[in-house]
């Protein structure tokens, strides 16, 4: 019996050094987030990843991956990379002064753009990380953030 354990790890070594024996890379799954309703191409998109609700949504240390894009002519997509299957929310801004910020006003109000994943209705505060968690499960996900402008503040 200890032989055939020993047989196995060895065959499962030496393919895996082959090439045969798919590696981490080539099965890590990617989660591409497309932006709509951009008030203006001004600044940069800020995105933060998290992979549960602590931190969420503004905590950028507890974030899993964060990023931030310069925005160009076209409406950007990013994309993060290498994630194990699980859920995962997506917190975004428009950080139209590109100071990596989220603005507030004195009320504490957002004055910049912002979004999650699953597009919840803000009504007061954030969301709860449950609800704006995304099933990623496969290789390609593919999700959408429409950004929200309070008061107008970035025309």
């Amino acid at each position: 019996m200890k032989k055939r354990f020993s047989a196995s790890i060895l065959i499962l070594s030496i393919l895996g050094n082959l090439g045969i024996v798919p590696s981490v890379e080539a099965i890590s799954n990617h989660l591409i987030v497309e932006l709509d309703g951009l008030k203006n191409k001004t600044g940069q998109v800020c995105l933060s990843l998290f992979s549960s609700s602590q931190g969420f949504p503004d905590n950028k240390e507890n974030a899993l991956q964060t990023q931030c894009i310069q925005l160009g002519k076209d409406n950007p997509k990013i994309t993060f990379e290498n994630l194990i299957p699980g859920n995962y929310a997506v917190a975004v801004f428009h950080d139209a002064n590109s100071d990596q910020t989220l603005n507030l006003n004195s009320l504490g109000i957002p004055t910049e753009g912002f979004g999650f994943s699953r597009n919840p209705t803000i009504l007061a505060g954030p969301p709860q990380f449950n609800d704006t968690a995304v099933v990623v499960a496969n290789v390609q996900n593919n999700i959408q953030i429409k950004l929200q402008y309070l008061w107008n503040f970035n025309k």
